[in-house]
């Protein structure tokens, strides 16, 4: 029997319980770092294997660099360290002995990195240079919550090099928007893309850009950021390159990253009472068996026939598995696989064989119907794709019943407050302002590339960009 906490008055409970009840993950004896177990981790491979095709499409280059980084380091950007400095762990002792500098875990490797293209660089010819490295990385979180703020958690962390600044921005450009296909065609998130304020930007950063997506509590959670760092850790590590005129120049820098954070966004954005529900794209089991027999002779006769079906559903590249479990009923095994999100479920049984059919049902509800064995294939492939694109629609449905446009904080703050939502504003883009937002909870966002407000949600000077308000994750 299903006893999650309820979805729409218990958000935040139920979100705990799905993650641990679908064995997504647990807790470990460290605080603020969990424990990924193998579904959920599965369900990471299948982003981070889609996502690391995208950024080897981009000419970029896997390496792996130090967890450790250098103390002296951080400091070399003043920006950097000050915006990192509550979250770092640092070894001090080592070896059964002070060490001579402290050792920070790396909490990003903007620094690392950067001293390496130093070496690395010397000639425009050397450029662009484009590395990506998947790693876990230490910050020291305050309020843990698993996938969402955690103390260690995994990401890819992209830094590239480039000749000029307009090559560097393009390049800034093209990684958001491949994270967005990726948000949206894989995950099936729609997502609002911007650029962060001055206040909310990357510690270092000449600018960041930003996907978000909405959550169904509405509350917004940052989903991945892009990055034009341009020249300041240039000249903080002294990346120096002979140009094509022959003068020494610094190259413009970028970076860019997304985490473990995105298994928690699909799981807020597309879970329902039953559970989680899982975009077939990135379902670590597309479809699960359930076989369906008494005792006896029937008992081979429908493993044999299922073991038939796996096989050609995994032949034509369906991910498939058959719950073979006997000490439960079919009803148990129903309620499990709608539990840990599966998109497709199968059910055979004597009767089905005889007919030449099988019944399939999907998690969303859409269809639960007598398929001929012989078409099986082609049904699979043609619903998990309508299930892929009714998620998105769904999720884009109800972003825009959450999506509000206020033109003053004193009338839409308490409404925010009581009820979340994203709310789109006009903002004089002054820190004051902005900072005005947090006795209502909330922060700006992201920037967007349009005006429709004359003035300012806090004061009455003229706006200059409509801005993202909400809650966050």
């Amino acid at each position: 029997m299903n006893t999650l906490p309820d979805i729409k008055k218990q958000f935040s409970e139920w979100y705990q319980e799905v993650i641990y009840s679908a064995e997504f993950a647990d807790h470990s004896p460290v605080r603020g770092s969990f424990v990924i177990r193998p579904y959920g981790y599965s369900l990471w491979e299948h982003i981070r294997d889609t996502l690391d095709k995208k950024i080897k499409a981009t000419g970029t280059q896997n390496a792996a660099f130090p967890l450790f980084i250098p103390e002296s380091f951080l400091k070399r950007e003043a920006e950097h360290v000050e915006g990192f400095a509550p979250e770092l762990a640092v070894v001090t002792h080592a070896g059964g002995k002070e060490l001579e500098e402290p050792l920070v875990v790396r909490p990003t490797s903007e620094t690392i990195i950067h001293y390496m293209f130093a070496r690395w660089i010397n000639s425009w010819r050397d450029l662009p240079l484009k590395i990506n490295q998947w790693a876990n990385v230490v910050r020291w979180e305050m309020r843990p919550r698993a996938f969402l703020r955690t103390t260690e958690f995994f990401w890819q962390e992209g830094h590239t090099a480039h000749e000029t600044h307009q090559e560097a921005w393009e390049f800034t450009q093209r990684m958001l928007a491949e994270y967005v296909d990726l948000a949206e065609n894989y995950l099936a998130i729609p997502v609002i893309a911007g650029t962060k304020s001055e206040q909310e930007k990357f510690p270092g950063a000449e600018k960041t850009l930003t996907f978000e997506g909405v959550m169904q509590d509405g509350k917004a959670l940052q989903m991945g950021t892009s990055h034009l760092l341009s020249q300041s850790f240039a000249h903080s590590f002294e990346i120096k390159f002979q140009d094509r005129s022959g003068t020494l120049a610094y190259p413009y820098l970028t970076s860019w990253g997304a985490t473990t954070r995105l298994v928690g966004a699909v799981v807020m954005v597309h879970g329902d009472q039953k559970g989680l529900v899982l975009p077939p794209k990135i379902a670590p089991i597309q479809l699960v068996i359930i076989p369906i027999f008494k005792s006896g002779e029937s008992k081979d006769v429908v493993l044999n026939a299922v073991q038939k079906i796996e096989n050609t559903l995994a032949a034509t590249g369906i991910r498939v598995k058959i719950d073979l479990d006997d000490n439960k009923t079919p009803g148990a095994k129903f309620w499990h696989w709608e539990l840990k999100g599966v998109p497709l479920r199968l059910e055979l049984g004597p009767r089905d064989i005889a007919q030449n059919k099988a019944i399939v049902a999907d998690r969303l509800g859409l269809a639960k119907e007598a398929v001929s064995i012989d078409e099986l294939s082609t049904y699979v492939v043609q619903h998990l794709e309508l299930i892929q694109k009714t998620m998105f629609d769904r999720a884009k449905e109800r972003r825009q019943s959450q999506w509000h446009k206020a033109e003053k904080l004193k009338v839409f703050g308490p409404e925010l407050v009581e009820h979340n939502g994203i709310y789109q504003t006009g903002w004089c883009q002054r820190p004051e302002c902005e900072k005005e937002l947090k006795q209502y909870q909330a922060a700006t966002r992201c920037l967007l590339n349009e005006k429709t407000f004359a003035t300012c949600f806090n004061c009455d000077l003229p706006s200059i960009t409509d801005v993202i308000v909400a809650k966050s994750y």
